[in-house]
């Protein structure tokens, strides 16, 4: 497996694992109360700081690696984990998608697009 496919695996597994975890969180305790765009703006800024840690982690282990590749890649995963997940959830690609354009999502999305460009802009981590 080539280098940066190891490291965006690294970066995306962990973050994925923890956002998962929050999103549950999320969905389930603190947009009933608050509701959906003010539960996903409290939770963006936490699963972006746990991205720039282990993306420091991540190019500490792997500094060669090409960081525009390894935030590609790991957005792309980021991606395809989030649709797996809505279609185990019984979501179709299309509500998936349509979800994207609310308020929540575009948040969302964008939160995601953070995680794929952290890795351009993040030192390595000793």
């Amino acid at each position: 497996m080539p280098p940066t496919v190891k490291a965006a695996l690294a970066y995306v597994l962990p973050v994925f694992a923890v956002a998962f975890v929050l999103g549950a969180l999320r969905v389930s305790l603190v947009a009933p109360q608050l509701g959906p765009l003010p539960a996903v703006a409290l939770e963006l800024p936490l699963v972006l700081a746990l991205s720039w840690a282990v993306a420091g982690r991540v190019l500490a282990r792997w500094p060669d690696t090409r960081r525009a590749g390894l935030g590609l890649i790991a957005f792309t995963l980021l991606m395809l984990l989030e649709l797996a997940t809505a279609l185990v959830f019984g979501q179709t690609p299309g509500q998936f998608l349509a979800a994207m354009a609310t308020p929540p999502g575009m948040l969302g999305l964008a939160g995601q697009v953070g995680f794929g460009l952290i890795p351009l802009v993040r030192q390595p981590r000793g």
